[in-house]
């Protein structure tokens, strides 16, 4: 299923492989910046709580597609699954808008990437931070 960016991510990509579960929870999409790779997603009612915010598991949902996206150069084109995920929600989620998701890889092994990261809303440097989350993924070896 081809999604396209919304207004205000033009120029985003999918990730390249089918994933039904984020398309759709999102759709998510990355973006390679100076800073490294960025996600996002525009906000729509179906992302709201019943208290006109993002929903935690929302954020979560996110935070683990943006795992991925960090670790992309890291992955190469091999497949992982995420083995840990911790989260701690700092700010309730706009109605409204695009939230964008940032990181870093802390470490790589043969077999593990270590990753931690931010969601913010409106701007991944400067909005204001909505979750801080760690993670790891584990890259599965490649299918001969």
């Amino acid at each position: 299923m081809d999604i396209a960016p919304p207004a205000g991510l033009e120029g985003w990509e999918k990730w390249p492989s089918a994933e039904p579960y984020e398309d759709m929870a999102g759709p998510f999409f990355y973006k390679r910046m100076p800073q490294g790779v960025v996600s996002a997603f525009k906000v729509d009612p179906k992302h709201l709580n019943g208290g006109g915010a993002i929903h935690g598991g929302m954020l979560m949902t996110f935070a683990d597609y943006a795992l991925f996206t960090i670790s992309l150069d890291e992955l190469d084109g091999t497949h992982g699954v995420t083995i840990a995920l911790n989260g701690e929600f700092t700010a309730a989620g706009p109605a409204q808008g695009i939230v964008f998701a940032s990181g870093e890889v802390v470490r790589e092994t043969g077999s593990m990437i270590f990753v931690r990261g931010t969601i913010t809303s409106d701007d991944p440097s400067t909005g204001t931070v909505l979750l801080s989350f760690s993670g790891i993924v584990k890259k599965l070896k490649k299918r001969t």
